[in-house]
């Protein structure tokens, strides 16, 4: 291949791995700003596993939760429960065991009729205790928006319109004898669209006024905190953390309280919310850490990590989109570069540690609640997975195929098949081995080329190296290189070849006869026939990739390959073109030689007799 051609070709490579590059980051900059419904919901997957990996199961000392079970509501009776045994709960639980608040998961649309006496002790706690009693918000937006009972108002410092509120069109709140109660907290939500409530809102907008969640009210119904604490907490759809396991909560059904005693220890000094997981109140919803639980137990999640972070030990909210761009930025420019210079099941292994690393990073982030997009990089990943390994593969095949196009150049194509076999690397190794080694030449090349225009003596050389080229690759031997006019082959390497010498002399043999035939036409345009020299020996030679950094070359270095080159020069005084050295002679098995004469052993008194063969060249001998 031409190397304009060669240089093309991998600038193209490189622009198509450039480009791979840049659609991979185009794609997870797409999924993070326009967050498509299927990246939400694998997102929110791989968050949900966090979750349920991060909860801990240690015991959550600061709340407890009184539960109006099914069990409590067979032993006690059945719900609606009179209003005196609401006020009981509570005058016990801030009383009788020294609650530090209570917030009541429940509403109270409509006036207890058949208990004015618990109604009025239920107000007056309401009003005067430390007792949040809960309302709903609607963010639905209806024909006929809900408006049922009296809201209560928010404290002072909500009466102004918040920009971050999340805005509800209707209510649901307690009767108007309710309605001075000392605090109260929105208990409606809006869950994600696959059913799971993920996020609350803390501050939600009605009218003029921005209402607290139950949660918020719970804990600043007394003067332990203030809402403006948590102002700078995403009010619209604060995330819940999730930080506690279901079981990791302290939950005392209704009837042990009412029937008591109970340890101190279990609701002195704690937040407590009093709800119901009863199934025939219907009070339940789906979280990340389970699909069905008691909405109380909601509430008691969004309070403990509320006090976290109000006692320092959970960071407010942050977001991540930042480290997730340069996470990507770097990490993907660095997989493509990588990809292209591995084999294709390390590239894979590659982007899936990549994959599993990031998954790990971003674990970590969200437990130090630095809040980003989890799923932007696995499909810059995937699109690598897709598009670069493929493409790095389908050059690797070209590449492959060029050199053992190449390589079939050199050896024959049974050989160069088990090379391929057995490994090319390990084949061209450098090591010793037993070759014979053929030197052919064109005799009076320079004279025969003189007489020739320049194009004509290059056909010339081409054409005779044809003729000597095919048949050392049909006898199954490698094509050292060419030398000018003439070529150097050999066998017994890289593969063993136990008739080596035989299948030399049989590739001599068909080099003349190629070249005959070549005559035929060279001498019907009136020139001189085209003659040859050939020398054979046999011998010891470190046979291998014996090139630089800067150039490899297969070949064979030995003093065989030099005595074949005197024989082959001898040739031109002797009246045989065909000269075997004394070691290649005595391997012959399928051909009979005769000596033809003796040559000294250039640097030595060594005097040695070579050998050509009885053959029939047309109407000649060899």
């Amino acid at each position: 291949m031409q190397p304009a051609a060669w240089m093309r070709i991998t600038s193209r490579t490189h622009a198509s791995r450039i480009l791979i590059a840049c659609f991979a980051l185009a794609l997870v900059l797409l999924t993070e700003f326009l967050h498509p419904s299927l990246d939400r919901r694998l997102d929110e997957g791989f968050r949900d596993v966090f979750l349920r990996l991060n909860a801990s199961p240690l015991a959550e000392d600061r709340l407890a939760i009184i539960d109006i079970n099914e069990d409590s509501i067979q032993r006690l009776g059945p719900w609606p429960w009179p209003r005196g045994r609401i006020a009981d709960i509570l005058e016990i639980l801030i009383s009788d065991y020294e609650a530090k608040a209570v917030a009541l998961d429940m509403i109270f649309p409509e006036p207890g009729q058949d208990d004015p006496l618990g109604e009025a002790r239920l107000a007056s706690l309401l009003q005067y205790g430390p007792v949040a009693i809960a309302q709903v918000l609607d963010y639905a937006q209806r024909e006929e928006p809900h408006a049922q009972g009296t809201l209560i108002p928010p404290p002072a410092p909500m009466t102004a319109r918040s920009a971050h509120a999340l805005p509800a069109y209707g209510y649901i709140a307690n009767h108007a004898g309710l309605a001075h109660s000392r605090c109260a907290g929105n208990i409606g939500f809006k869950p994600d669209p696959d059913g799971v409530l993920r996020r609350i809102p803390l501050f939600s907008e009605f009218g003029q006024s921005s209402y607290p969640h139950l949660a918020l009210s719970l804990l600043t119904c007394t003067s332990s905190y203030a809402l403006e604490q948590f102002l700078s907490l995403p009010n619209s759809g604060w995330r819940l953390p999730f930080r506690h396991a279901p079981d990791a909560f302290t939950v005392i059904p209704a009837a042990d309280l009412l029937q008591g005693p109970l340890d101190q220890s279990l609701i002195r000094d704690r937040y407590v919310l009093v709800g119901s997981s009863s199934l025939s109140l219907g009070d339940r919803v789906s979280t990340p850490l389970s699909p069905i639980v008691p909405g109380v137990l909601l509430h008691a999640e969004a309070a403990s990590a509320l006090l976290d972070m109000a006692e320092g030990l959970l960071a407010p909210p942050r977001n991540g989109r930042v480290l997730l761009l340069v996470w990507s930025v770097l990490s993907l420019p660095l997989a493509m570069f990588l990809v292209a210079r591995w084999p294709a099941w390390r590239s894979v292994v590659l982007l899936i540690s990549l994959a599993g690393i990031w998954l790990l990073v971003s674990f970590l982030l969200l437990r130090q609640q630095i809040h980003l997009s989890i799923t932007p990089p696995l499909w810059g990943y995937f699109c690598l997975l897709l598009l670069a390994v493929p493409h790095e593969w389908h050059q690797s095949q070209r590449q492959f195929q060029k050199v053992t196009e190449t390589l079939s150049h050199y050896v024959a194509r049974p050989v160069l098949d088990e090379l391929l076999r057995r490994g090319i690397t390990h084949s061209l190794e450098p090591s010793l081995r037993e070759i014979t080694v053929l030197i052919a030449d064109m005799a009076s090349y320079t004279q025969t080329t003189t007489a020739l225009p320049l194009a004509g003596a290059a056909n010339l050389t081409k054409a005779v190296l044809d003729c000597l080229t095919g048949p050392v690759l049909s006898q199954g031997g490698t094509l050292d290189r060419y030398s000018g006019d003439g070529l150097i082959a050999f066998w017994g390497a890289p593969l063993d070849c136990p008739q080596q010498a035989d299948r030399a002399v049989q590739a001599a043999l068909e080099m003349f006869r190629a070249i005959d035939r070549f005559n035929l036409a060279w001498t019907a345009e009136g020139h001189t026939p085209v003659r040859i020299r050939i020398g054979i020996e046999s011998g010891q030679a470190l046979v291998g990739d014996l090139g630089t950094p800067f150039r490899s070359t297969y070949t064979a270095v030995g003093d065989c390959i030099n005595f074949a080159s005197r024989l082959e020069a001898a040739a031109r005084d002797l009246p045989s073109p065909l000269i075997i050295g004394p070691v290649a002679n005595s391997k012959l098995t399928q051909f009979q030689t005769y000596a033809v004469t003796s040559l000294r052993v250039r640097g030595t008194e060594r005097v040695l007799e070579v050998f050509s063969i009885q053959a029939e060249r047309g109407s000649e001998r060899v």
